[in-house]
């Protein structure tokens, strides 16, 4: 399998899981973490299930990644995300010594791998992040796009 098809399998991967955070009413955002070519962490946001601003997909992949390996150490992983990881999440990546990032579409509200901030390639750290983005762009951006708009449909047709 090539790069590019293996980066599309496991971004599929991530888009199941944001499915399963949209069932939740959450904001669909999956992420999966790969080594040697078998998913070790998944996560999906739940940020509103659990009332905990740290529930974020990417951070809960790490976790259980993390738990799998018994160690905080993902050196030889891929982090496969439908959205492009926040400040905090970025933090977590690069904490955790992940080397490879691989992202759908941007966040241009708080994205921090080139959006607003990027700390992938940010020398002052003792990690850099190698990124890979755009992958399934437009299916990543279309689920967010779709709860989104349903979403505010809901609200504007609670008001009325």
């Amino acid at each position: 399998m090539t790069t590019a098809e293996q980066d599309q399998f496991f971004m599929q991967a991530a888009l199941a899981e944001a499915a399963v955070a949209e069932g939740l009413a959450e904001v669909p955002i999956g992420a999966v973490v790969v080594l040697d070519g078998q998913i070790i962490g998944r996560g999906h946001n739940l940020r509103e299930t659990s009332n905990d601003p740290t529930t974020h997909a990417e951070i809960i992949a790490i976790r259980q990644a993390a738990e799998q390996l018994n160690s905080w150490r993902l050196l030889d992983c891929t982090l496969y995300v439908t959205l492009e990881p926040c400040v905090m999440c970025m933090g977590a990546i690069i904490l955790a010594r992940i080397p490879d990032l691989v992202f759908g579409c941007r966040d241009p509200k708080v994205g921090a791998v080139g959006s607003i901030y990027n700390f992938a390639t940010d020398e002052r750290f003792n990690h850099q992040v190698q990124v890979r983005e755009g992958v399934l762009r437009d299916e990543c951006s279309a689920q967010l796009s779709n709860f989104f708009r349903q979403l505010r449909a809901q609200k504007k047709k609670q008001k009325d």
